[in-house]
């Protein structure tokens, strides 16, 4: 019987014909779609005798989180530990924008405005509203820094750490281009790096600078890739960051090269431990609040997260999919793209069927912003009560009493970057004094 090679599977000999035939490499949205350590190689160790649990009829569990207490003025109050991703007006629709900041305040909390400047849509609807600081700087005046609720400073993200974002000419309309002072319908690619700084002392000046636009009001988060995150977070703490965002490679773009995607950055597990390694290394776990986001999709996840040390998550595909991206409604119409529901992943060419990764204005009004904000409210809630559950079962009553010792690994590897027991030992790989 034939045997087909592993090396050089169908798939690979496939993009090795497109790429001789094109010239041109792979662009595509999304995470990266290999299967790397996650939470889901995480198990809890429910309450027992040696713990009790919390009644949840009788018994609070808390899930409110403060961000920016290190230095701001006015630090965000969240109800929940769970906050909205920066995703910008251009890859997203307007509707997509309210959708997202309609949810999040329902649900109370806050949403990000990814590259390209700040939406009336967005900010209209969002209580509190995190104003992205990339390198392109597209969209950004001292006036909108003012209006926003925080800023954070994109270093890097999970995607593509050390790589710029992409946006082709079919989604750069009349409205976009002019909010990124760019000509209507041409590609654009931002920068991968800050055009005013070269290392950490640059930007602690960035971060002043910021401070005093916005008189010491706000928060400043800071955005890393999860590529060397202790050295990343203690770097940031260093030059002045009231908050960490830290993205594993499992989070999502709308558009870079697959072999980004895939081939660049660390899993989300595996970053969570140094980050806050570092923390607590400068005496600044808690003080300066860690943010983890790439591949959040369960409460599960969440409380996962807070227990190896996070103060909160951040979310953008799963929320995308609240609002109905991929929806299987529209599968007819996935398949004449090629594609099929939980698959569609050329957000970058202007074309989703469920009218959220697009700036056509047919595909835009399939979008009910009122009605997708609600399902997003609904998504955020389950997500906190599923994590307020674990919590409990812990016997714990807030979730950011979760701990390490809470969990227990499936799997070597997943033990290893959680540095949590192997399930039914008290060992894992690379435990001091083994």
């Amino acid at each position: 019987m034939p045997r087909q090679s592993w090396t050089f599977s169908n798939e690979t000999n496939s993009e090795i014909r497109r790429a001789a035939q094109t010239g041109i490499y792979d662009i595509r949205g999304g995470g990266a779609k290999r299967r790397v350590p996650h939470f889901d190689d995480l198990l809890f160790l429910g309450a027992s005798m040696s713990r009790y649990p919390l009644e949840g009829y009788r018994e609070k569990c808390e899930t409110g989180v403060t961000l920016g207490t290190r230095f701001a003025k006015k630090p965000i109050e969240l109800k929940i530990p769970i906050t909205i991703a920066g995703m910008s007006f251009g890859s997203l629709s307007g509707p997509a924008k309210e959708a997202l900041g309609r949810g999040a305040t329902l649900a109370g909390t806050s949403t990000t405005t990814g590259d390209g400047g700040m939406t009336e849509e967005e900010r209209g609807h969002s209580e509190k509203l995190v104003y992205q600081y990339l390198p392109s700087r597209y969209g950004m005046n001292p006036d909108d820094l003012r209006r926003a609720d925080a800023i954070e400073v994109v270093v890097g993200q999970g995607a593509k750490p050390g790589g710029g974002g992409m946006l082709l000419g079919q989604k750069i309309t009349e409205r976009v281009a002019g909010m990124r002072d760019l000509p209507q319908g041409i590609d654009q690619r931002s920068a991968c790096r800050h055009p005013d700084w070269t290392g950490p002392d640059d930007l602690e000046i960035k971060i002043l600078e910021l401070r005093e636009i916005t008189n010491w009001e706000k928060p400043i988060y800071i955005k890393v890739g999860g590529a060397r995150p202790y050295y990343d977070v203690a770097l940031s703490v260093k030059a002045g960051a009231d908050v960490i965002v830290l993205d594993g490679m499992q989070g999502g773009t709308a558009a870079t090269q697959d072999v980004f995607i895939e081939h660049v950055g660390q899993p989300t597990l595996a970053c969570i431990r140094p980050a806050v390694k570092a923390l607590q290394d400068l005496g600044m776990h808690r003080k300066v609040q860690l943010v983890v986001s790439g591949g959040i999709r369960t409460g599960a996840d969440v409380a996962k997260a807070l227990a190896l040390g996070a103060d909160a998550v951040s979310i953008g595909t799963a929320a995308l999919v609240a609002l109905g991206d991929n929806d299987p409604k529209w599968e007819a119409e996935y398949q004449k793209l090629g594609s099929t529901t939980g698959a569609y992943d050329d957000w970058h060419e202007g074309r989703d069927p469920a009218g959220i990764t697009t700036q056509d204005p047919e595909l835009m009004a399939r979008l009910d912003p009122i009605e997708a904000g609600r399902r997003l409210r609904n998504y955020l809630n389950v997500l906190t009560l599923e994590c307020q559950t674990l919590a409990r079962a812990c016997g714990k009553s807030h979730v950011h009493n979760l701990e390490p010792e809470d969990l227990c690994a499936l799997t070597m590897e997943a033990a290893a970057m959680a540095q949590v027991p192997l399930a039914g030992t008290d060992w894992y790989p690379g435990k001091p004094g083994f």
